[in-house]
């Protein structure tokens, strides 16, 4: 019985320098590399530069992945904690400066939610810096219900000037 292979939208951010990456920029194109290599890449995201929220510092560079593994949810993100102790991050401060950050937003499996992870992503309808590299990748993609990427940036577009 082979496993059931699975597609998750993955976003990306770094808004520290890295000692072999390099800038943010570069940090994100190495995490999305190695996205490609450890998983099916199906698309990644032009990157974008925003400024940080909360007490994080430096403004970040995001982006977002569309990857398949046979690895359910909290699999998953045990690779992706992993793969950010592997770029330099250390468990600290939330919304302090970060070598790489890596999220999940969405799967092909619909709603999940354990003590670490809940899938769609709790923030994704409120967070433009997540919204738009995942509008270029997957804008149809169900979120909830009947929104899509392309709804919720629509909304959020309406509701808060740009940031």
């Amino acid at each position: 019985m082979t496993e059931q292979a699975h597609i998750y939208a993955i976003a990306i951010g770094s808004n520290r320098p890295h000692g072999r990456h390099g800038r943010p920029a570069e940090v994100v194109q190495a995490a999305i590399a190695e996205l490609d290599r450890r998983f099916g890449l199906f698309a990644a995201s032009p990157m974008m530069l925003n400024p940080a929220s909360g007490g994080a510092g430096r403004d970040f560079a995001n982006a977002a992945a569309v990857i398949e593994t046979e690895l359910e949810p909290a699999a998953l993100l045990a690779e992706l904690k992993q793969l950010e102790g592997e770029f330099g991050r250390r468990p600290g401060r939330r919304w302090a400066a970060r070598v790489l950050d890596l999220d999940v937003l969405l799967w092909s499996g619909g709603h999940f939610r354990s003590r670490h992870l809940t899938i769609p992503h709790p923030r994704l309808p409120d967070r433009r810096f997540v919204l738009q590299p995942l509008l270029a990748i997957a804008p149809s993609w169900r979120v909830a219900g009947t929104q899509t990427p392309r709804h919720l940036a629509h909304r959020l577009a309406r509701c808060r000037p740009r940031s």
